[in-house]
């Protein structure tokens, strides 16, 4: 159908919130994927009922249309395809309530997630998953990911912070699953099926959140190390001496490197690993874990400093929270994965990444969640040389290739996007990806809501 008369009937809907001026929809077009598209419209509602008439309309009208929040997605599932309409959520934006006797908290799919844990900690309280992108990423495309962050190594990620949700089907219907309760066992988890499903099955418009006690100590360490097998072993060791920490952190030589290059925070740049730790808790139980790390680290020859104030903290997580940008001053592009292997293959999994980026001639940057086995694998390229980024290609197969093996997924956080999709036949069955494609199917029987997402093609 003609994009004009797309807006022109929405915008009787919805006054003076759809545009198809060229310059705006640029905007939209693209995440921090290497992907981009053009959308023919966007479309900002205000509140659930405007996003169920803007469904309605398109289901009737056979409109793609794709949920946006911040676009900080790394795998393309907020860009557009052909003729989709964009469905931004930045007008709904408010923290409905923080109950802080049940200890819940209901927003909207727009608020920035800083922002809700700003607000949480004047309660003494906070939200756990803090993806690295926290200052900028929308709740809702936490959801749609099911991010995770560094504290998901002793506090989960996303879904397991999700109570309920409110999401509107591509045909316009309103539906509610969960609530602000911890259990409920009535019907099949829908709340759970939503979650991670990349805006492929409903269009979140609220969301009820738990949320937890503000630590009394948290207790920050930096671990340096000369060599990265070390650095392995020792994150192995301290999963498994019965200490679950807040935070385990894991940066390489690349990624210190480009660190520093990028700003000076004096990471020591010829170590070829460095961890970055934190325990929280009681104050004695902190102290008693984080001298038993120390020690660990120690007899793995790596070198230990403890941030002693608050600004110290901030100044190492500033650190660690800059590695994405500051590795384009290596290369002006990058293939960015987010692997996951059991933590004990750690090890054996950053060799095999050092001899891939060997025998392809690639740098390749490593950093990521060691305390829960997710490494961000960053090929850096220049897509202007065509064979070196024909190469960086090639060897992001032979990165899957080597998770599944270790018997790891491809995808721990990211989702899967339009970056991924042609390699999820890797990991799952066909039976697998059939029945996924049947549910697909019940919530949207058209096709219609962010396609092109997630499915590898027939």
């Amino acid at each position: 159908m003609a994009f004009g008369f797309f807006k022109k009937k929405i915008q009787d809907v919805l006054p003076g919130k759809v545009t198809t001026d060229r310059e705006e929809l640029f905007c939209y077009g693209f995440d921090a994927s290497s992907t981009d598209g053009a959308p023919s419209a966007v479309v900002r509602p205000e509140n659930a009922e405007e996003v169920s008439e803007v469904a309605a309309f398109a289901f009737e009208n056979n409109v793609p249309i794709v949920p946006r929040g911040a676009g900080t997605g790394m795998t393309g599932g907020a860009v557009p395809l052909k003729d989709a309409a964009i469905l931004s959520f930045e007008g709904m934006n408010r923290i409905i309530d923080i109950d802080a006797e049940n200890m819940i908290a209901v927003v909207e799919p727009g608020v920035i997630n800083s922002h809700l844990q700003e607000k949480l900690e004047d309660r003494n309280l906070f939200y756990p998953p803090d993806p690295a992108s926290m200052k900028f990423c929308t709740l809702g495309g936490n959801v749609a990911e099911n991010a995770g962050g560094p504290r998901a190594i002793k506090y989960g990620v996303t879904k397991d912070y999700v109570l309920g949700l409110e999401a509107v089907l591509p045909d316009g219907r309103i539906l509610t699953t969960g609530g602000p309760t911890y259990k409920g066992v009535v019907g099949y988890d829908l709340t759970r099926l939503l979650v991670g499903s990349e805006g492929t099955l409903g269009i979140i418009t609220k969301i009820f959140l738990k949320v937890v006690p503000v630590p009394e100590e948290t207790v920050t360490l930096l671990c340096t190390f000369s060599k990265l097998e070390d650095a392995a072993r020792g994150i192995t060791k301290i999963i498994s001496s019965s200490i679950i920490p807040r935070t385990l952190e894991f940066m390489d030589n690349e990624s210190i490197r480009a660190v520093e290059n990028y700003k000076a925070f004096g990471l020591p740049v010829h170590e070829e690993a460095l961890l970055l730790i934190e325990v929280d808790g009681s104050r004695a139980a902190v102290n008693e874990e984080a001298e038993k790390i120390v020690a660990i680290c120690s007899d793995f020859h790596g070198t230990v400093s403890v941030a002693g104030d608050i600004y110290s903290k901030q100044s190492i997580w500033e650190a660690r929270r800059s590695i994405s940008p500051a590795l384009y001053h290596i290369k002006p592009n990058k293939i960015n994965e987010d692997i996951v292997v059991p933590r004990g293959k750690i090890p054996e999994m950053l060799a095999v990444l050092r001899d891939i980026a060997e025998k392809k001639d690639l740098t390749i940057a490593n950093f990521g969640h060691a305390g829960d086995g997710n490494i961000h694998v960053n090929i850096m390229t220049d897509k202007n040389d065509e064979e070196e980024y024909g190469r960086a290609k090639d060897s992001v197969k032979d990165i899957f290739e080597a998770t599944l093996k270790l018997g790891g997924t491809i995808s721990g956080e990211h989702g899967i996007g339009l970056t991924k999709k042609q390699y999820v036949g890797m990991e799952l069955s066909d039976t697998s990806i059939e029945i996924m494609k049947n549910i697909k199917d019940v919530f949207d029987p058209k096709g219609i809501l962010n396609p092109g997402k997630m499915f590898p093609p027939d």
